[in-house]
């Protein structure tokens, strides 16, 4: 599923116009990212939670030559499922 077909659903159970549930999904999918780019987490009951984890430099290797190489630390977004979505998909 993607983008398009999210408004297309939302907007069918809803009886919202397409055009009004995509200003919404853009708005709401916006404050998320921006929540997480300020270092909050946000959580959304039943759904899940956004954070930002830092991940700490490391050394890999160049698997073309087998040369070590610095992988610098970094800042990175990440999604915990909530309690009643994993049961869901559980079944």
């Amino acid at each position: 599923m993607n983008k398009a077909d999210l408004v297309n659903l939302v907007a069918a159970r809803t009886e919202l116009t397409k055009t009004d549930v995509a200003l919404v999904v853009d708005a709401a999918i916006e404050t998320i990212v921006d929540s997480v780019v300020e270092g909050k987490k946000v959580s959304i009951l039943g759904f899940g939670s956004f954070e930002p984890r830092d991940r700490s430099a490391r050394q890999g290797l160049n698997p073309k030559t087998g040369e070590k190489i610095k992988i610098p630390a970094k800042r990175v977004p990440a999604f915990t499922a909530g309690k009643l979505f994993k049961d869901r998909v559980q079944g």
